[in-house]
């Protein structure tokens, strides 16, 4: 399960981010602060249009992904989410 506090710290750590144009070096920026949070971090543009954000601010918008079955999923869920999906907006996404 994923807080909605967790979700808040993880939009705010994001918007802090001096840059947003390295995927990776975001990626490994979260993992760092978060340490366990299973996190992915894509630009926006990549995520279908059928998943509605959980969380947004003007840098990203976060999605719950659930990694308890064989593949990984995108969820609408707190109480099934074992992990977040950031999507990149922008240009430096």
């Amino acid at each position: 399960m994923i807080e909605a506090a967790l979700l808040s710290q993880v939009a705010d750590a994001v918007a802090a981010l001096p840059s947003l144009a390295d995927e990776n070096g975001v990626t490994q920026t979260l993992r760092g602060q978060f340490p366990g949070l299973k996190v992915v971090v894509c630009s926006d543009e990549h995520i279908p249009p059928r998943v509605k954000p959980v969380a947004e601010n003007t840098v990203c918008h976060l999605y719950y992904m659930d990694t308890g079955e064989h593949c990984v999923k995108f969820t609408g869920e707190a109480e099934a989410a074992s992990g977040i999906v950031v999507g990149l907006i922008g240009d430096d996404a």
